[in-house]
């Protein structure tokens, strides 16, 4: 199966190149990172990225909402959020698949890139939804039914 493309949109340095090396060592790529709204907003429009593991608060305030909102409405990739405050999150998700709550382990995180691939590449995902991962309503709707 093709490896995403993901972005990251995280202001943590230290998370955010966590983050890169699990993703890569799960056989994805990542296209690039930013730490607020305008970054990612220019890497989304630049990439033709599937996924963006997006933070709820970035360099320039609580706006990973809007960066999720911004994906959402530009068609083009699907937001996940990571946050340590899910409860913090709309009704709506703003559009996300959903989110992988913070502190997450490093097999957590795999089994989640696993599912995703497999959800954005043949949608619904054959996997079981891992552990620490909360689909948003609308995705549970469509990818939980299997």
């Amino acid at each position: 199966m093709e490896p995403l493309k993901v972005i990251i949109v995280e202001d943590e340095a230290l998370l955010a190149m966590e983050l890169e090396s699990l993703v890569e060592d799960s056989g994805n790529v990542v296209v690039g990172w930013a730490t607020g709204f305008d970054e990612a907003k220019a890497l989304i429009d630049a990439n033709a990225a599937d996924i963006a593991f997006v933070d709820l608060n970035l360099a320039d305030g609580p706006t990973g909402v809007k960066v999720a909102e911004y994906i959402r409405d530009s068609g083009g990739s699907l937001a996940v959020f990571m946050t340590a405050n899910p409860r913090s999150l709309p009704e709506n998700y703003a559009g996300a698949i959903g989110v992988i709550a913070k502190p997450y382990t490093m097999n957590g995180l795999m089994a989640a890139l696993n599912y995703l691939k497999e959800g954005v590449r043949e949608p619904p995902p054959a996997s079981t939804l891992p552990v620490g991962f909360v689909l948003s309503p609308e995705y549970a709707a469509q990818w939980a039914a299997r």
